[in-house]
């Protein structure tokens, strides 16, 4: 099986950052105007439509996975949400334990398949690993944010300037400390979530609440274009490399003279 995830580049971050703060404000925008129950249940479906789409699919196609990815990030919200809002959990409680499960996960990864790297992923096991941890990093994510802007007294403009330095942190460590590839990969996918989140809620929150008042679903508009800009780029770059090489590499037609 072909690998079935992106390239990490400069895109890829900026398409997950884009991607989280979209699953956020529409996780807002829709808990708001539709019945929670609905919500949350049609999310559910789409959900694992997506997932199921992704794991038959043949290889990386940008479409698919980054519909996906923001599949999980809006159920993931409502997940998360749903511990604290309707079962009274806390956030420091939720935080603890989608943090528990996301390091089982990893563990057992690790220990199932003797690695975490993303260019490893191309088989069905390994792509379920993969996506169990995706959704652990969203859910713990959503709580993470509100702790920190809520229970915490940052605001969510205070949450966003914390998680903002605090992925700065593998960035140096990689690039200066000689920290391995694969640890500060997931050190900065697990921090793109709460970033994401509290930027969302800091746009569409009622300036009551420490936000600006743009509304949820105004932000989430906003992001459902920026998102599929990003992930058109990505396709067109997946588009010109997966070209024959013969069509990529051919030069302008000649025509042989006669004589």
């Amino acid at each position: 099986m072909a690998i079935k995830v992106p390239e990490i580049t400069a895109l890829f971050w900026v398409t997950k950052l884009l991607t989280t703060a979209l699953g956020e404000a529409a996780s807002d925008y829709l808990v708001r105007v539709i019945d929670p129950v609905i919500a949350v249940g049609a999310t559910f479906l789409v959900f694992a439509v997506a997932i199921v789409a992704q794991l038959l699919a043949r290889r990386y196609r940008p479409w698919l996975y980054w519909a996906t990815v923001t599949m999980v990030a809006v159920f993931g919200t409502m997940a998360a949400d749903v511990l604290h809002v309707a079962l009274g959990v806390p956030y420091l409680a939720s935080s603890v334990g989608f943090a528990v499960i996301l390091a089982i996960v990893l563990v057992a990864w690790q220990r199932t398949e003797c690695t975490l790297d993303m260019h490893s992923i191309h088989t069905t096991r390994r792509e379920l690993f993969y996506w169990a941890t995706v959704s652990a990093t969203f859910a713990l994510g959503t709580a993470a944010g509100d702790l920190f802007a809520t229970v915490f007294h940052l605001g969510y403009a205070g949450a966003t300037a914390v998680f903002a330095l605090a992925i700065l942190v593998p960035l140096a460590g990689f690039r200066f400390w000689h920290w391995g590839a694969v640890g500060s990969f997931w050190f900065a996918y697990i921090l793109t979530r709460p970033l994401g989140a509290s930027v969302a809620d800091w746009f569409g929150m009622e300036r009551t609440l420490g936000g600006l008042g743009i509304g949820h679903g105004p932000v989430a508009l906003v992001l459902v274009g920026l998102t599929a800009g990003a992930v058109g780029l990505a396709q067109a770059r997946d588009g010109a490399m997966t070209r024959p090489a013969s069509r990529r590499n051919a030069g302008p037609a000649t025509s042989t003279p006669s004589r």
